[in-house]
């Protein structure tokens, strides 16, 4: 008998655990624009490994102003009908996010028809962005971006293998 409630009890605690990421996640795409507004926003240059490294307000500025020399640069490099193209792209992107839409358009960057000049000088540009990112970084945070690095290649490797 009390074998039959542990095995009860153990079964709804999974249930109800399973559940709960389920029911937040529904709770989050049915609350209204308004709702979702009022929600704390992520400052850019928090989202992603860069949340998690617990940058100092100067070290956010001077990322931000990389990104922003960044994109200029890279914008240079393309044709006035590549950036017309992205810019489409963006738009239907907004527009589905407002739309509520879960799926994701395809990138913009895939459709550009780049030229092999043009990788290459993108490629030079985006590694020198990475490598004055990691330059404002200190010591302790460019090992756990190192540390978040190989997590994240770990768990590419054991996704692609399954």
């Amino acid at each position: 008998m009390k074998l039959k409630s542990l095995s009860l009890l153990a079964g709804a605690i999974a249930l109800t655990l399973t559940a709960i990421p389920f029911a937040v996640q529904a709770q989050l795409r049915s609350s209204s624009p308004l709702q979702i507004a009022q929600m704390p926003e992520k400052g850019k240059g928090e989202r992603g490994p860069w949340q998690r490294l617990n940058l100092t307000e100067a070290q956010k500025a001077q990322m931000q102003t990389i990104k922003n020399n960044t994109q200029t640069q890279i914008e240079a490099i393309l044709t006035p009908e590549q950036k017309a193209t992205l810019a489409e792209a963006k738009k239907a992107r907004q527009e589905q996010r407002q739309a509520g839409q879960g799926q994701r358009p395809q990138k913009g960057w895939a459709n550009l028809n780049l030229t092999e000049q043009q990788k290459t000088q993108m490629r030079q540009i985006r590694e020198s962005s990475k490598e004055q990112m990691l330059a404002i970084l200190t010591p302790e945070q460019r090992q756990q971006m190192e540390e978040m690095r190989r997590n994240m290649r770990a768990r590419r490797q054991q996704s692609n293998s399954q």
